[in-house]
C-alpha cells in the first residue's frame, strides 16, 4: 500500500513539474491529508506512514528537479508552511514545531527531513497539490490556474492540483506572453 501511494505522490508530482513548467527555485505546496489518502475523514487519522509515503514520492521528484517543497501544515497551526530556510528568504519566520496532532504528519515528516526547516506563516508557491481537501489556495500566486492530471486520487484522497500565471493587466486588448505560463 505504501509502495503505491509513494508512487502515485511522485506521478502527480512530476506532472505538475512538466505540465506547470516548473524550474529551478520554484515552489510547490502540497497539503496533505494522511488521514483522507488512508481512506478516513479529514483531521480524523493523521498516519505517519501514509504522509511519508507521500512525502518521499514528492520530494524525490522535486529534489531532481530543484524545486522547493512548502509542506503546509493543518488548521491546528493556521496552515503554516514548512520549508528549508533557503526557500524562506525574505519571509517571517514563526515558532512554531509541526506535530502529528497540531500541523498534521506530512509537515511533522518534512520538518524531520528537510535539512534546515524552518515554519513561515505564508508562501506565494508557483504551483501546488492539495491532496484531500487540504485547502492550498491560500499559499499560491495570483493567478491560479487548474491542472489536470492523468490521476484524481492518491491513496482515498481526492487529488487537485493547480500552476499559477502572471495576471493579465490591460483588458481586452491586453498582449500576453505565452513562455510566461
Amino acid at each position: 500500500m505504501y509502495d503505491e501511494i509513494c508512487a502515485q505522490a511522485a506521478q502527480a508530482a512530476e506532472e505538475l513539474c512538466e505540465k506547470a513548467r516548473l524550474k529551478k527555485g520554484d515552489i510547490m505546496v502540497v497539503g496533505c491529508s494522511s488521514s483522507e489518502v488512508a481512506g478516513r475523514r479529514i483531521g480524523t487519522d493523521s498516519n505517519v506512514d501514509v504522509a511519508q509515503a507521500v512525502f518521499e514520492g514528492v520530494y524525490g521528484v522535486l529534489k531532481k528537479h530543484g524545486v522547493f517543497l512548502a509542506a503546509q501544515c493543518c488548521e491546528h497551526l493556521n496552515r503554516a508552511i514548512i520549508v528549508e530556510r533557503e526557500a524562506a528568504a525574505g519571509l517571517e519566520i514563526v515558532n512554531a514545531v509541526p506535530q502529528k496532532k497540531a500541523g498534521g504528519s506530512f509537515a511533522t515528516t518534512a520538518y524531520s527531513r528537510f535539512s534546515d526547516p524552518v515554519t513561515v506563516e505564508e508562501i506565494r508557491a508557483d504551483a501546488g497539490l492539495d491532496i484531500g481537501g487540504t485547502l492550498i489556495g491560500m499559499h499560491l500566486k495570483k493567478v491560479a490556474v487548474p491542472v489536470r492530471l492523468s490521476l484524481d486520487h492518491i491513496g482515498m484522497a481526492i487529488l487537485l492540483a493547480a500552476r499559477t500565471r502572471p495576471k493579465y493587466i490591460g483588458g481586452e486588448r491586453a498582449v500576453y506572453d505565452e513562455n510566461m505560463m
